[in-house]
């Protein structure tokens, strides 16, 4: 029996050029440069030959209440405008302002910053009113439907975009805590104690003594009290955040992302930090294909090629580096735990001649694996030779 063909599905949108057809005679087209104190806003007005430039107070109110004073002066020039389309950078603001426009009917655009094309004289004159025209510039190509002028972000709804705030704080409690500790052992250090673990709940600073037999100096004494209780209190924020998604996992294992989770830890080698990480940073997101996935997650490379020159500079280091960090330190920990799996024999198939090129292939085996396990949350298909945990 033949089976039956796949439907095939449309297309995802990659973001790089409008799929809306862009009439100039009856669109407003407005760029935004924000910043902390004001903001610059720059227009196109349909009938008008001048092109405003107004800088207002960081108000989202003031800014609706410009967007409609343009509409009026084209409406008054005999062109009526049935689209305002807004753009601005990516930055500190976040998406809140897209979010704000979008909801009273703007069009509202959040440019990827690093995909504007900017002068390459050594010393470029740069200004916020010039920051304009070149978004202009690249906004305009990417409303007439051109490719490469700039590429837009996938702006997030309010429940994904918070969401991603646990393990984003939980890593940022690590790093404290990984700071306090290493602090505590540099005063030690400086004393001369290096048996102390500072990790030990039961860690008393009053019974250490210096090689000279003699108790740590007051003030340093009360600095490192100072830092115990420091870290005590960042280790409890994490067990906080811990306990919290464990309790949502349990709660709704079936809801919203939750399900990618725990098919992910079913992987043996993928816990529920990693998993929740990757879940929520990338494999939850719309991507086009295998090409996007590996985008996203930094770990292309970046070719350097003139003529019969031809090299390569390493990682593109453009996509998220959460997931890069997160995908490397998982491809090293897959080959120990998944050794039997397809991907691991390719691995050790490609360096077992060549121990030094482990460090470069191992990014490529950390794409291929971000591949596979985009595939297992979207399809289903478990990777060759995986092993996977027994379903709760």
């Amino acid at each position: 029996m033949r089976k039956p063909k796949k439907q095939k599905m449309p297309p995802l949108n990659d973001l790089s050029r409008s799929l809306t057809a862009f009439d100039p005679n009856q669109t407003l087209t407005v760029v935004v440069e924000l910043s902390k104190k004001n903001w610059l806003v720059a227009g196109i007005i349909p009938g008008v030959e001048r092109q405003p430039l107004k800088k207002l107070p960081t108000d989202e109110n003031e800014l609706l209440k410009l967007l409609e004073r343009w509409r009026a002066e084209a409406e008054k020039a005999g062109h009526k405008i049935t689209r305002i389309a807004v753009a601005f950078e990516a930055g500190r603001d976040g998406f809140w302002l897209a979010r704000w426009l979008r909801a009273r009917g703007i069009e509202a655009h959040v440019i990827h910053a690093a995909s504007v094309a900017v002068p390459r004289e050594h010393r470029r004159a740069k200004t916020d009113r010039l920051d304009t025209q070149l978004l202009k510039r690249a906004f305009l190509g990417w409303l007439r439907g051109e490719r490469d002028h700039c590429k837009m972000c996938a702006i997030p709804t309010f429940a994904e975009e918070d969401a991603k705030r646990p393990h984003r704080e939980r890593e940022t409690l690590v790093g404290e805590h990984t700071t306090i500790i290493n602090r505590i052992k540099a005063n030690l250090a400086r004393l001369g104690i290096r048996s102390f673990d500072p990790q030990l709940e039961k860690a008393s600073l009053e019974k250490l003594r210096t090689p000279e037999r003699e108790p740590i100096p007051s003030n340093a004494l009360a600095e490192l009290a100072r830092d115990l209780a420091r870290k005590q209190f960042v280790a409890e924020q994490i067990q906080q955040i811990e306990k919290v998604r464990l309790e949502q996992l349990k709660q709704a294992p079936k809801i919203g992302t939750n399900l990618m989770v725990l098919l992910l830890m079913r992987v043996i080698g993928i816990g529920i930090e990693t998993a929740d990480m990757l879940v929520k940073e990338i494999l939850s997101r719309h991507l086009r294909d295998r090409r996007a996935v590996a985008r996203y997650g930094g770990l292309t490379g970046s070719p350097d090629e003139s003529g019969s020159s031809s090299r390569e500079k390493g990682l593109s280091r453009s996509g998220n580096a959460r997931v890069r960090r997160g995908m490397i330190q998982l491809a090293w920990r897959f080959l120990r735990f998944q050794n039997e799996s397809a991907l691991a024999k390719w691995f050790e198939m490609r360096t077992k001649n060549a121990r030094t090129s482990r460090k470069k292939m191992i990014v490529a085996l950390a794409r291929k694996l971000l591949i596979a396990l985009w595939h297992l949350v979207r399809d289903g298909v478990v990777p060759e030779g995986v092993v996977l945990r027994p379903a709760h």
